[in-house]
């Protein structure tokens, strides 16, 4: 692993589930999209929370779009970015049922080793997530998008929480990146920006603004 990489990588050793490399995975990414690359010749990454508000790449499209048998849910442990080991905070994550509203990207296929390097670094220092190649409707047709998902055994799901869970790491988780309700609310704006309104997240908000609780 290159060092820049590997000190990227460092906060979260500790907190890496057994038999989750995410160096295995990235190559296994790499090696699917390389098989469906004559259909597709660039790379198509979708965003349903911080990848619409901070993408983190350069990309030559951009299209609203909705991925079916998947849902956004603030349901991840984050005990880094968001949170910590002591306090955990949450992050979104892809679960499986329903349907998803948000944003497909379009990387030029020259660019696209550099993104999955950029993503990885992002999104899988401690492999947690599950990549996954889902079809997203855009002008050009289907295409089959890069996304990360969540699998429901994976110990970062939380499960169900109380309302009062909610509040208490709305008021008190904060990590590397800033706290879990201000990533929480950039993302229910962004989605507001782009016409998608989810209403669980709303729900969710309500409760870190009410004042009787």
């Amino acid at each position: 692993m290159p060092p820049d990489r590997a000190s990227a990588f460092a906060p979260y050793t500790a907190l890496r589930p057994p038999g989750r490399d995410p160096e295995r995975m990235l190559a296994q990414a790499r090696a699917d999209w390389h098989r469906h690359a004559g259909a597709h010749p660039d790379l198509w990454v979708f965003g349903y929370a911080s990848l619409i508000w901070r993408p983190d790449f350069d990309y030559t499209e951009r299209h609203a779009t909705r991925i079916h048998g998947w849902h956004r849910a603030l349901a991840m442990w984050s005990r880094v970015n968001r949170g910590t080991p002591e306090r955990p905070g949450l992050v979104f994550a892809l679960l499986p049922g329903g349907s998803c509203q948000g944003v497909v990207y379009r990387i030029p296929r020259h660019d696209a080793d550099a993104v999955f390097d950029t993503l990885w670094a992002r999104e899988m220092p401690s492999g947690v997530y599950d990549p996954r190649w889902l079809p997203c409707a855009t002008p050009h047709g289907t295409v089959p998008a890069l996304t990360f998902t969540l699998s429901r055994r994976s110990p970062s799901f939380t499960g169900e929480l109380a309302p009062e869970q909610y509040r208490h790491i709305f008021r008190h988780a904060t990590g590397r990146y800033g706290t879990t309700l201000d990533y929480a609310r950039q993302t229910l704006h962004t989605l507001r920006e782009h016409g998608i309104h989810d209403r669980r997240l709303s729900a969710l908000l309500a409760l870190a603004d009410d004042p009787d609780a």
